[in-house]
């Protein structure tokens, strides 16, 4: 076991932009910032980081295949302490938590339930594995606009079903790439089942929807939000379009497609929070 595998199996990058999410969701909700949103970007990062633990623990022979340089596969992290490690994650999350509010903490248990479920169950539960992923990624806007109560939980879910659709594209995409590790470990995905082709025309629906969305918070922020949307959204349907053309997962891989769907995602969360911030 290595600290630099500990520190790598986290994915620290995604987990701190989880928790930055946060802290623009309850930007968005309330149009300030107080000390205590620190808070939320610890417990999301936290919870996010444990739920990447615990995905790499269960996907093992998956990630052999697919990501054979991952801290588990490549020896870094053993299986028992990579477990501990999960658990200690989550309830650090559980405690800081207590400090916060009856939604938050109720949204932070049900998120670590459904982690530990997709990394056991749905994961290998064509679509249902996918929706869980992008619910969770739309749960830390919700998480952040629950900490100024049910208000601010309200007036935040625009933005929860934008990032829900972007993320479930991304998901799609990112199956159609993993098809050979998914069938070689038993797993049963939406192109495994239905075809590459099929998989990435939903990942196109999906990413329209989630276009559609983000014109919503329009009324609210007006002509610049928009500019900067539009931008953003270029970008994920170029990146839906481009997986779309490939008919094989080294195809779909060598597109870049994820990268750059993931790359659209930073870059809304961006614009959200310029806007809250200046219109």
């Amino acid at each position: 076991m290595s600290i630099a595998g500990l520190f790598t199996i986290t994915r620290p990058l995604n987990s701190i932009a989880a928790g930055l999410a946060a802290l623009v969701a309850y930007l968005i909700a309330t149009g300030t910032i107080i000390p205590q949103v620190l808070l939320l970007c610890a417990i999301v990062s936290l919870i996010t980081a444990a739920g990447n633990v615990i995905n790499d623990y269960f996907d093992v022979e998956i990630d052999r295949v697919n990501r054979p340089d991952r801290p588990i596969p490549s020896g870094q992290v053993g299986l028992p302490a990579a477990r501990a490690y999960s658990v200690t994650l989550f309830l650090a999350a559980i405690l800081i938590c207590i400090f916060t509010n009856e939604l938050c903490i109720a949204i932070a248990i049900f998120n670590s339930v459904l982690l530990v479920g997709y990394a056991v169950w749905l994961k290998r539960m064509p679509l249902f594995g996918n929706i869980a992923v992008s619910y969770l990624a739309a749960s830390m806007f919700l998480f952040g606009g629950a900490f100024d109560g049910l208000p601010g939980l309200l007036n935040i879910i625009p933005f929860a079903v934008i990032t829900f659709f972007a993320m479930l594209a991304r998901e799609l995409v990112k199956d159609a790439e993993d098809v050979d590790g998914d069938r070689a470990s038993g797993a049963v995905t939406i192109p495994i089942r239905y075809g590459i082709k099929a998989t990435t025309l939903l990942a196109l629906s999906s990413a329209l929807l989630g276009i559609i969305a983000s014109m919503i918070p329009g009324q609210r922020w007006g002509f610049w939000y928009i500019c900067g949307i539009l931008l953003v959204d270029g970008v994920i349907l170029y990146a839906s379009m481009k997986a779309v053309r490939c008919t094989t997962p080294e195809g779909v891989k060598r597109s870049g497609a994820s990268n750059l769907l993931k790359a659209g995602m930073f870059a809304s969360l961006l614009v959200f929070a310029l806007s809250a911030v200046f219109l």
